[in-house]
């Protein structure tokens, strides 16, 4: 088989290779390459025509990025107006430098500094501030290397712009509070954003020079209504950033306006009126609730803070006893002292008890084992229940409400203010204490005791309340509804129904104020000098110490005979006018004491309430105390700063914090509050019910 098949083989012909089987084989191959390049050029000119056409944005994008720089543009803040218009936080015309750490390397950073020392006339402490603060910087941060700049020196460093990498100087708007600390724990202020913010969101917006964010008060409450909207700039440069030409500008789009119910003429006034005091003012309109004035006193500077304050004035603050970074409307938590006893008349009234039913005041009760004083050791005398208001008659209310039982009052406390937390823009704010035994019960695991309801019916013990509750508080007594504080004006004012108490024993008790200020009662320093024209008020000393039995039979110490901390609390609640109630206040001063009768409560309250009917006579009143003080709040701010610097170096003294915390989360409010805390506790679970009594001062 295998033969026949190699025979077959060697007998067959060979293939003859002709010019027509040469020209067939080469068209074949030809076809086949000129297939391969049609293909490879149809890709190509796909591949063409996707870039060109489809992907021709993209690329425009990206070889324009290389000729073209994008710079954002910080959004305006919306302003912050009072209930009349005027500016209470606007905005300034700003040119301002600052560096990039990311963008400045780290052996031009001699160079740099030194060029911009020339060009801004900057001081070696400044630049030594400089090379601190872009150590401390995070990469992304901005470092303030000047601000408020005028135009020659602002476009001085525009010029040599390409000699100064990282340098960023920007032409905007900076925040402005023309009130300064009068209205710093309202607004708050604004700052740059933190390193952790940045990383949250990762918006480059929070990293553009001059870009500020709300750190605290209104602005942190109300930042997306304030924030903007950016804007951004594109520019033409030379592969060195040289500026070429300007190309369009995308405006930016300013922030909302916020109209508060603020009264900015009564805020600033008030914040004076206060004085060297440590305290706070509120001031409500009861026809609607609107809060007119919301001080706290002595404060910072918000145009400081928003500039980025140095450590030096954050140590100042810090280390001051009158605690200026605390909220003190908000934050603080005072025993109410014998400003609740009209509020206790009240729950006395609405439980049975008769307005005429007396009871004799010998300057001391004796109960169980102990013994409780009056303020007046030697005693009123029988007194019924406008009597005892009055004269702040401790006896009446330690009696009536023992026979009453402090669970009967703690409702009526409830529902004129007391222990409520408000719906107001505000992340801080402490509500305390309306006491009774069932609370006692879950806090304490103990018994409500006779002690506890005598504390309690001269606002002492466990009740505390902050000035914002006390306003409310006199704001319901005078309107007779139930009115909530309202700060920001975005629509009508919340219906306020009327109290679920009878409108006849609210006369009766809005007459008892009227006498405490114009019938020989404790606050006669605050009846107002205006015809026609009457206030009606209840003033309050609360104790922060200890008073021992071994103390009262030597005589109790003189409240200005003691250490600052240690003098009693002086409050006051107050209405005008009384014959058609339109303006309620509360003033708590801490550590008061009633130690400066031009410095106290019932002439604060009078002043205030005066400058709401006749400006000009508060303001006249005002101009003659001020200088007794050390002159108006500025001026006694710049006297104490130009103090502490004095103790310190002048690089010191510039060097920012830029990351401080908000005032109201410092370490020194927190301790304050601690403290605050500690004494309160101490007062309230004292074992020895002789210690008890308030200090009420007749004035």
């Amino acid at each position: 088989m295998a033969r026949r098949q190699a025979r077959a083989c060697v007998s067959r012909p060979p293939r003859l290779t002709t010019e027509a089987t040469q020209s067939y084989s080469f068209s074949r191959r030809a076809l086949m390459v000129g297939g391969v390049q049609g293909a490879v050029a149809v890709a190509l000119a796909a591949r063409m025509t996707w870039l060109s056409v489809f992907e021709n944005e993209h690329y425009r994008l990206l070889s324009e990025s290389n000729r073209v720089n994008l710079t954002m543009i910080p959004p305006r803040r919306g302003w912050i107006v009072d209930r009349n218009g005027h500016a209470i936080a606007n905005n300034r015309t700003d040119f301002r430098v600052d560096i990039i750490r990311d963008r400045l390397p780290e052996a031009e950073q001699p160079r740099v500094l030194k060029l911009l020392q020339q060009l801004l006339g900057l001081p070696p402490e400044q630049i030594t501030r400089i090379e601190t603060d872009i150590k401390r910087a995070a990469g992304f941060q901005p470092v303030q290397v000047a601000e408020n700049l005028d135009a020659d020196r602002f476009n001085a460093v525009q010029v040599r712009l390409p000699e100064l990498p990282g340098v960023a100087p920007t032409a905007g708007y900076s925040r402005s509070y023309p009130a300064g600390q009068a209205v710093a724990h309202l607004t708050g202020y604004v700052g740059a954003a933190s390193a952790e913010q940045y990383q949250k969101s990762k918006n480059p917006l929070l990293i553009t020079p001059g870009f500020k964010i709300g750190k605290d008060g209104l602005e942190k409450a109300l930042e997306s209504t304030l924030q903007g909207e950016p804007g951004a700039k594109r520019v033409e440069v030379t592969a060195h950033g040289k500026l070429v030409r300007e190309l369009e500008t995308r405006r930016d789009v300013a922030g909302h306006v916020q109209r508060l119910t603020i009264d900015a003429g009564l805020q600033e006034y008030a914040a004076r009126r206060l004085g060297t005091n440590s305290g706070s003012v509120v001031v409500m309109d009861v026809t609607n609730g609107d809060v007119l004035a919301f001080v706290s006193m002595p404060a910072y500077d918000p145009n400081s803070f928003s500039d980025g304050i140095s450590p030096l004035e954050w140590k100042m603050l810090s280390d001051n006893d009158h605690v200026p970074l605390m909220n003190k409307i908000l934050q603080g938590l005072y025993p109410p002292g014998s400003t609740v006893k009209p509020m206790n008349g009240l729950a006395l009234l609405h439980n049975g008890v008769s307005p005429e039913d007396r009871i004799s005041c010998s300057g001391a009760l004796k109960v169980g084992g102990g013994i409780f004083h009056c303020h007046k050791k030697s005693g009123h005398g029988p007194l019924n229940l406008k009597q005892a208001i009055m004269a702040s008659c401790d006896i009446y209310f330690y009696e009536m409400v023992r026979r009453l039982g402090y669970d009967r009052v703690a409702p009526i406390a409830r529902t004129l203010g007391l222990g409520q937390k408000f719906d107001i823009p505000f992340s801080t704010q402490r509500f305390g204490t309306v006491p009774d035994s069932a609370w006692k019960l879950k806090k304490y695991k103990d018994e409500w005791t006779v002690a506890d309801s005598l504390n309690a019916s001269i606002g002492q013990g466990y009740v505390l309340a902050n000035p914002l509750q006390l306003a409310v508080m006199a704001a319901r007594i005078a309107s007779g509804r139930s009115l909530t504080p309202r700060l920001v004006m975005n629509g009508p004012a919340p219906r306020a129904n009327p109290l679920p108490l009878d409108p006849d024993h609210l006369a009766l008790i809005r007459n008892a104020m009227y006498g405490v200020v114009n019938e020989g009662g404790t606050g006669g320093a605050a009846r107002l000098n205006i015809p026609g024209v009457s206030l009606g008020a209840k003033t309050g000393t609360a104790q922060v110490r200890r008073i021992t039995m071994t103390e009262r039979a030597g005589g109790v110490l003189k409240n200005a005979s003691l250490p600052f901390k240690l003098r009693d609390h002086a409050l006051f609640v107050c209405f005008a006018p009384v014959e058609n109630p339109r303006y309620a206040a509360g003033i708590v001063l801490e550590h008061g004491g009633h130690t400066v009768r031009n410095l106290d409560t019932p002439g604060i309250g009078r002043d205030i309430i005066t400058y709401l009917i006749d400006r000009d006579r508060a303001l006249k009143s005002l101009a003659e105390l001020e200088p007794t003080w050390g002159g108006d709040i500025v001026t006694r701010a710049a006297a104490e700063t130009a103090a502490y610097k004095g103790q310190i170096s002048a690089v010191q003294a510039v060097q920012t914090e830029a990351d401080a915390t908000a005032p109201v989360d410092a370490p020194a409010v927190e301790a304050a509050t601690d403290a605050a805390n500690v004494s309160a506790a101490a007062i309230a679970n004292t074992a020895l019910p002789a210690e008890q009594g308030s200090h009420e001062v007749e004035q």
